[in-house]
């Protein structure tokens, strides 16, 4: 069976969410997602039926092959929405993500090649995470989370992974985009607060906000 849209936007989180565990759990996903608690059984039992996701006992859920190029469509599908929205309609990138949410629900991968085509084929979106092609294969990224970095790493902004507006129009105020370059001159222990460089200024960034800015350093 061909995935609903709500089957899709489900796959799609789950991808992104297994970037950082190899299963997930249903309260992960439903703060992702902002639905009850009660609605991810329902959904996840669906998915698991068509055979798109597997359950391991007592970690959580996982794609299966099928579940995955799934998943890869609609963040291809997603992603190059976002581009069109910032490059073509002068969105802000704090906007994309909602608009990309609603409007991407009617898109068919016509209408997606079509706005890959005018916005010379992508392979990022506006906040650095990667886009699939149309074979379903994603460019691999070379980058790690800034709050895992000391003193003196340079380098430059690759991803910054938030979906809040408010933290990405605070991001965007710093300069911290993607493509921007950076260097560690400070930070507190602990995890504490981080001073970088960008250009000539420097800015300090809390603990809370380091753990959404990935970057990919000049020894990667």
């Amino acid at each position: 069976m061909e995935p609903s849209v709500a089957m899709r936007e489900y796959l799609a989180e789950i991808y992104r969410l297994q970037e950082d565990n190899p299963t997930v759990s249903t309260t992960a996903l439903a703060e992702r997602l902002d639905v009850s608690a009660p609605a991810v059984p329902r959904m996840l039992r669906r998915l698991r039926n068509a055979g798109y996701i597997s359950h391991e006992p007592y970690h959580g859920f996982f794609l299966t092959e099928r579940g995955v190029e799934e998943a890869l469509s609609e963040l291809r599908r997603h992603r190059i929405l976002e581009v069109f929205l910032v490059n073509v309609m002068g969105f802000t990138w704090e906007e994309a993500h909602e608009h990309a949410d609603d409007l991407g629900k009617g898109l068919n991968d016509d209408v997606v090649a079509r706005m890959a085509l005018m916005t010379d084929n992508p392979t990022r979106c506006p906040h650095g995470e990667p886009i699939p092609d149309e074979n379903g294969v994603i460019p691999k990224v070379e980058d790690v989370c800034i709050i895992n970095l000391g003193v003196g790493t340079k380098g430059e902004v690759s991803r910054v992974r938030t979906h809040d507006p408010e933290k990405l129009k605070y991001f965007a105020s710093l300069k911290l985009t993607p493509g921007m370059g950076f260097e560690i001159v400070g930070r507190a222990p602990f995890n504490g607060p981080m001073r970088l460089r960008i250009d000539r200024d420097e800015i300090v960034l809390g603990a809370e906000l380091t753990k959404s800015l990935w970057v990919a350093t000049e020894a990667a």
